[in-house]
């Protein structure tokens, strides 16, 4: 797959030492709502935006779905593998480890960010889940995680996402030997400064390059 599959934005990486971030956005956005958040939480990081490529009624997301919360899982996993392809194409071009690659997934964004680690571990190194959800209700393969470190972040007002969702996903990623946190923050939907801080702590104790 070629780097013109997804519309995306690239930032080269300031300090070695930071690790690279992959920026996955929620519902309605694009390439550029989270690089904020990114600067905020690694400012020397090298990052990598993609644009997701499903338009609904106007709004841009990763995958489809019939109604809120109710997922084509046909859909779910042609698009996941092919944002798969592509991160494996622009690692290769902009010469990212994909082995240190973080994920910091918002909402829909955290959810593609999930089946990438369940259906092609090998695009992605470590992830940032803010308010993710179970999409796809199987487990990751035995041993596919291992070394794998997954912060979710989830809201306790969530109307969108239901109460044990974050340890119910954390879960279907253990089994493949990831590294799971589950926090779940005062909040709704929205992030708040204790998701900040969650995942600020979350990639301070990454591994050194």
């Amino acid at each position: 797959m070629s780097l013109a599959a997804y519309h995306h934005l690239f930032q080269p990486e300031t300090s070695p030492s930071a690790p690279p971030l992959l920026l996955l956005h929620g519902t309605g956005g694009n390439e550029l709502d989270l690089l904020p958040l990114a600067k905020k939480l690694s400012p020397g990081s090298a990052v990598l935006s993609p644009r997701g490529d499903v338009n609904e009624h106007g709004q841009l997301r990763f995958f489809r779905r019939f109604a809120e919360g109710v997922f084509d899982l046909d859909d779910v996993s042609r698009r996941t593998h092919a944002l798969a392809d592509f991160l494996i194409a622009a690692a290769s071009h902009y010469k990212i480890d994909t082995t240190g690659l973080t994920a910091v997934g918002f909402s829909n964004g955290a959810n593609v960010a999930a089946t990438l680690l369940q259906l092609r571990p090998e695009a992605l190194g470590h992830a940032i889940l803010l308010r993710a959800m179970v999409v796809l209700n199987q487990p990751a393969a035995p041993g596919s995680l291992s070394g794998r470190r997954v912060l979710i972040s989830a809201g306790a007002h969530d109307p969108l996402v239901s109460a044990g969702q974050a340890e119910a996903l954390g879960n279907l990623l253990r089994t493949g030997g990831a590294n799971v946190t589950v926090r779940v923050q005062i909040a709704s939907h929205n992030l708040v400064p204790a998701d900040l801080a969650a995942a600020q702590e979350f990639l301070a104790q990454a591994p050194t390059r």
